[in-house]
């Protein structure tokens, strides 16, 4: 579904990061916040201001923008960004920009192994004048501590509800979205697929403690790869957002997961309390 007119460059909400962009000199920018929140549509978003002016006029390829991600699967299933796939930064800003200023956008930041992000951390400590560098992660936290203190933050919070109204109105998409206009987006472009997760999350409370314990790591499964729990704890939260408690349990599930406490643990422990 096409996002209207107005919104610049199609970014649904953020106005006031928009307004406040232009005006950073730092070399290298955190945008920190909820996963599909638009993160890497503003990052586009800057980079092309930089080089043509803002507003910019269009969103696209760029010869001065460089971008990384997503991550691939590691060792173990793990989802990571390994050396080899920062190194092109070092030769790509070697080179002076064809117009104004290179940028890199490098994104799940906190996915860095810690061989990459020494080698990163080399080059936030002397970046090129001509340089700038968008480093995406949920937020400050969970990047190691050499790599956001020479970071600016910049903040994302979910955009409210009734920005999102021209895509849809109904309850149960908006409470899976969650105020993420790129998760809303994704389910809107697959309907019967979203629609088939919420079934399957709204069937958790009725299943037998083992038979709820495969469904959580089924739907669980079905994320970004930046973030692998996100689409199935999205659609529980939608499944059960009348239940306060059922909703405290997830949150608390998914923090321990973000903990990197042990997921058979911690699904185990949410399917007994998800359990009416």
């Amino acid at each position: 579904m096409a996002l209207r007119a107005s919104d610049p460059g199609g970014i649904i909400g953020h106005e006031a990061i928009l307004e406040l962009l232009p005006r950073l000199g730092a070399s290298t920018l955190l945008f920190s916040g909820p996963e599909g929140v638009g993160r890497r549509l503003v990052a586009r978003w800057y980079a092309w201001g930089l080089n043509r002016g803002f507003p910019p006029p269009a969103l696209g390829e760029h010869p001065d923008l460089l971008e990384i991600g997503p991550p691939e699967r590691g060792l173990k299933g793990r989802v990571e960004i390994r050396l080899e796939e920062v190194e092109p930064l070092f030769e790509w800003f070697a080179t002076h920009p064809r117009e104004r200023v290179k940028v890199a956008i490098l994104d799940a930041a906190h996915l860095l192994t810690e061989a990459a992000a020494n080698a990163l951390l080399k080059l936030l400590e002397e970046p090129p004048s001509y340089g700038r560098i968008v480093l995406i992660a949920p937020s400050r936290a969970t990047l190691l501590p050499t790599l956001a203190s020479r970071a600016l933050e910049v903040a994302f919070a979910p955009v409210p509800e009734e920005r999102l109204y021209p895509l849809t109105q109904d309850p149960e998409l908006l409470a899976y979205a969650g105020g993420a206009p790129g998760r809303l987006l994704r389910a809107l472009a697959d309907l019967p697929q979203f629609r088939s997760r919420m079934e399957r999350a709204k069937e958790v409370a009725h299943l037998s403690p083992l038979g709820r314990l495969a469904r959580l790591k089924e739907l669980l499964s079905e994320g970004q790869q930046s973030d692998p729990f996100e689409e199935g704890f999205f659609a529980l939260y939608a499944a059960f957002r009348h239940s306060p408690r059922a909703l405290l349990a997830l949150e608390a599930a998914r923090e321990a997961l973000e903990r990197y406490v042990s997921p058979d643990l911690v699904l185990a422990r949410l399917a007994l309390d998800l359990e009416t």
